[in-house]
């Protein structure tokens, strides 16, 4: 996807929002607006985590789960200091990152079968610390000032937060060599062991800090719904992954930026808050997302065009020798 394209797809989206509700007899209002932030609050730093996975040329599936993890950690350890719940969801979904990166990076091992195996362990984890049970937290005041619309009247501290988290990224991988390390060993690894880049601990970092963003989004979420549940939905990793490839994040490897990924989510959130006013069913909303990550998936996939041409080209180079032998027989 070209780098102009997600600022594209965002306004696409955008002109959607607010054209087609009032074409149908709607409209968009403020409290739309708002809950377009509160997609971003929930599952944007799940996006980026994921986002950062892949420009290092991996994918970790085990998101999801770190993402519950943050939030079962956080609601049972800061019922007294809810600043202490997560930091030790952070920390622990770190540590589970750095087991995998290490796996990965020192094994030489396919990330996708190492982080379907981490997200099984970690959602065991969380039904075993909630003991297959959801886990209420007290401090119903806290989830109120996190949801509480403050900015613009639609922007809720937790959306501020993630917002921050975002600005805070972009700027460490835009101004440090962090960036251009990582997109390099997304897109040729052995290169970049030759230009002297640390490919392991820049593994090991990512999948840690992929860890550590699913669980603070995770641990927010928590609190502000006042209880913690041990599910095995996926939901949040195909938001994550559509966030992605929306946001022009290439499947090999390499291609990503913080932005774009930033309009993926704004993007998807848009929709999703246009399916939620049009109040169309959730199979449809689940075919059309669905559909959607399909479509971007193929539009994202390397060199797809070339060598479909180049198949085409070798069937028509093939057809016509068969025709001459035939002739000459």
């Amino acid at each position: 996807m070209r780098p102009g394209r997600p600022t594209l797809t965002l306004l696409a989206m955008l002109a959607g929002f607010l054209v087609i509700p009032v074409l149908s007899g709607d409209g968009v209002t403020t409290s739309n607006a708002y809950d377009v932030s509160q997609y971003f609050a929930s599952l944007g730093l799940v996006a980026l985590a994921l986002t950062l996975t892949m420009v290092a040329g991996e994918f970790d599936l085990s998101v999801p789960a770190t993402y519950l993890l943050g939030s079962m950690v956080a609601v049972k350890v800061g019922g007294g200091s809810p600043l202490l719940g997560v930091v030790v969801a952070v920390l622990a979904a770190a540590a589970a990152g750095v087991v995998q990166g290490a796996i990965v990076a020192k094994l030489n091992l396919n990330s996708m079968s190492v982080t379907l195996g981490g997200y099984l362990a970690i959602i065991g984890v969380v039904y075993l610390l909630g003991h297959s049970k959801t886990v209420q937290f007290d401090n119903f005041t806290l989830g109120a000032d996190l949801d509480q619309a403050r900015l613009f009247g639609v922007v809720s501290l937790r959306a501020l937060i993630a917002f921050a988290v975002f600005a805070a990224t972009g700027a460490i991988l835009t101004a440090t060599r962090l960036g251009a390390e990582l997109r390099a060993v997304g897109a040729d690894r052995r290169s970049a062991r030759t230009a002297g880049v640390r490919v392991d601990p820049v593994l090991i970092a990512v999948f840690a800090t992929s860890g550590a963003l699913c669980a603070l989004a995770g641990a927010l979420q928590g609190f502000a719904l006042s209880y913690a549940e041990p599910t095995t939905s996926t939901t949040s990793l195909v938001f994550a992954a559509t966030s992605a490839l929306l946001g022009g994040v290439s499947l090999s490897g390499g291609v990503g930026t913080v932005r774009g990924v930033a309009c993926g989510v704004i993007a998807l959130s848009l929709l999703q808050e246009l399916l939620a006013v049009l109040a169309v069913s959730d199979y449809v909303n689940d075919l059309i997302t669905g559909g959607l990550l399909v479509v971007v998936a193929l539009l994202s996939a390397p060199d797809l065009l070339r060598r479909w041409r180049a198949v085409e080209a070798r069937r028509r180079g093939i057809e016509p020798s068969i025709t001459t032998s035939q002739g000459a027989a």
